[in-house]
């Protein structure tokens, strides 16, 4: 008998590469597990940045409207079982050791990614709970992500950013076809921004889908510390401000309520369940705030958009005395960009080697951060690094944790969050 640990080394180690966009394979698979079409819904979530918040509003709404929801992310910041739960909680070990030997069972000969695997597995999981709609985040693009072996009823784009370049391209427009490529011919293709590159717009008129647009057919209205939702099929006025921070925070539940709303879905958004989900909808890792006498923020942030982003909101913030910066990146990130979007935020840069294959040393990250960066230390891992800045602030002074989810988890375990 496998544990959950074995499954997931043997996962690691599947298939000749780690990514292999191409779709064929896990079609196959998810064909003779009978996974396709699925029997629920599904609305399948894209885009650069801001695609885990908005799966995360979506769950919350359905699960508040008394919808039995299911939710596929990724990556995951401390258990496996992160990425896939049902209302709201995460699938148990034996539940996923049985998916994995039904996926095992179906597979023969054929390989698999340890995405697809878990793309497999949360359909498998789905269908044997009989959820009523599933809500699929993309692990690396859309058009050739294996969570696109689904026809999604709604498809939702957050954003459009430089990241994956060697997968996706080298510009926004290249990047933003490779992401529309979840939208369906006669299907809501749901916007997250008004500032999308002509080649999504491209795909979806060349489809058939119909677009779904901030500005046009839907509206947010700020006011204060309220904003209003507006569209031609639902108004919901004087909503209170998410409880995740970041300004962007209201665009991904506006994005959220727009799907649900033009994906015709059965449910009742009344304003007092969109405002318990508002106020309530929490995920570890976006511009997470820990207070005390040394407050402690922690971001994902892994791209140049994410890192700006990041920037902006800190400088929204009342100012530290000195803000360390905890810095772990993966070595297919773009270090130098994202290291420079937020130098001016940043006092003293404590660097630390992350773990896996995409890893560089906190030595190589050190060679790309601006030329006057103070640089603290040098860690072997995130927990040193953590362990540094506990003891080096002083009250008033910010600890920023940063760069991946393996730099962030690490963090929130050394925490204890």
């Amino acid at each position: 008998m496998r544990s959950l640990a074995d499954w997931l080394e043997l996962q690691q180690k599947s298939h000749a590469s780690a990514i292999d966009l191409d779709l064929t394979r896990v079609r196959g698979v998810a064909q003779r597990m009978n996974l396709l079409p699925p029997a629920c819904r599904v609305i399948t979530v894209a885009g650069t940045n801001g695609k885990g918040s908005t799966v995360a509003y979506l769950d919350a709404l359905f699960r508040a409207a008394g919808k039995r929801a299911g939710r596929f992310t990724s990556p995951h910041l401390m258990r496996y079982n992160e990425r896939i739960c049902v209302d709201g909680v995460e699938a148990g070990d034996q539940e996923l050791i049985a998916a994995f030997e039904q996926v095992d069972a179906a597979r023969g000969e054929t390989t698999l990614t340890f995405f697809e695997y878990n793309t497999l597995a949360a359909l498998e999981v789905f269908a044997k709970r009989a959820v009523e709609v599933a809500i699929l985040e993309v692990g690396l693009g859309g058009r050739l992500d294996a969570t696109n072996i689904v026809d999604a009823d709604v498809g939702v784009v957050s954003s459009i950013g430089l990241d994956h370049v060697d997968w996706l391209g080298d510009s926004i427009e290249q990047i933003g076809r490779e992401k529309a490529g979840i939208f369906r011919s006669g299907r809501p293709a749901v916007l997250g921004n008004a500032s999308m590159p002509a080649s999504v717009w491209q795909v979806i008129d060349a489809i058939g889908a119909r677009a779904v647009a901030p500005g046009r057919d839907y509206h947010i209205r700020a006011h204060g510390d309220r904003w209003d939702f507006d569209s031609e099929r639902l108004t919901l006025r004087d909503l209170p401000l998410p409880s995740m921070d970041g300004a962007h925070q209201v665009g991904n539940a506006a994005a959220a309520l727009a799907a649900i709303v033009y994906g015709e879905f059965d449910v009742t958004l009344t304003p007092e369940h969109v405002a318990r989900v508002l106020r309530n909808v929490y995920v570890p890792g976006r511009f997470q705030r820990i207070p005390g006498d040394v407050e402690w923020i922690l971001d994902v942030a892994h791209n140049v958009p994410a890192a700006e982003t990041l920037r902006d909101n800190l400088r929204r913030l009342p100012h530290a005395r000195r803000t360390f910066a905890i810095c772990g990146i993966l070595g297919d990130k773009d270090i130098r960009g994202i290291t420079a979007a937020l130098a001016p935020e940043v006092d003293v840069w404590i660097l630390a080697t992350l773990a896996g294959p995409r890893a560089v040393s906190a030595e190589q990250i050190a060679e790309q951060l601006p030329a006057n960066a103070s640089v603290l230390a040098r860690a072997a891992d995130v927990a040193g690094a953590c362990l540094l800045a506990r003891t080096s602030a002083r009250p008033r002074d910010r600890v920023l944790v940063f760069g991946s989810f393996l730099t962030v988890g690490p963090a929130l375990e050394f925490l204890a969050i």
